[in-house]
């Protein structure tokens, strides 16, 4: 199985360095020196990591082969994929990679149906279930420990306890009327949030 694992930023320098917006748990082990990455667009790689730095909270690699700003450059938005054993789990059992999450049917503590996870998404912060109710809108959920309780990938389905006015009449609803909502590219399942990407 196919995992989105970082997108690639701006250039860094002239030496062929690029920012990296991680979307992982583990880019210790994802994004590491050697580590060979599909692509997408597929035409752009595949990409070998040559070095991984830090600088400034923000991780830069190298690949081999790119050797100068241009080069870089021209890797940027590009997607990083990881080819990863389906019945691999991540090595935090309070993690999930988003392929485990998707579909999950949401409901209350007492069972009420809030809807079914239709999209993860990665913010710095945190990460947020794109729920889709049953009358077909969709409501943004953080996925966050006090708000969703519990996964139970066996049952399918994650229970969740949102505060007065998450997933009510008024809440803050995606892809509706009068709401016009940004999409917001992963940072990474890192802290708060527990997926990646798929």
């Amino acid at each position: 199985m196919q995992l989105v694992v970082a997108r690639i930023g701006r250039a860094h320098g002239i030496k062929g360095e690029v920012t990296v917006e991680v979307r992982t748990d583990e880019p210790e082990l994802r994004l590491g020196p050697g580590a060979v990455l599909a692509t997408e667009p597929a035409s752009t790689g595949p990409l070998t990591i040559e070095t991984g730095r830090v600088h400034s909270g923000r991780l830069l690699l190298r690949f081999a082969g790119v050797s100068d700003r241009t080069g870089a450059e021209a890797l940027r938005n590009t997607l990083l994929i990881a080819e990863v054993d389906p019945e691999d789990m991540p090595e935090d059992p309070d993690e999930y990679y988003d392929h485990q999450l998707m579909d999950l049917d949401v409901v209350l503590a007492d069972g009420t149906e809030v809807g079914r996870i239709t999209e993860i998404t990665h913010l710095p912060s945190q990460d947020l279930f794109i729920v889709e109710r049953p009358d077909g809108t969709e409501v943004m959920i953080p996925f966050v420990e006090e708000i969703v309780t519990e996964i139970d990938l066996v049952e399918q389905r994650a229970v969740v306890d949102p505060p007065p006015g998450l997933i009510d009449d008024n809440a803050v609803v995606a892809g509706t009327k009068g709401e016009d909502t940004e999409g917001t590219d992963s940072a990474g399942p890192d802290g708060a949030g527990k997926g990646e990407s798929s």
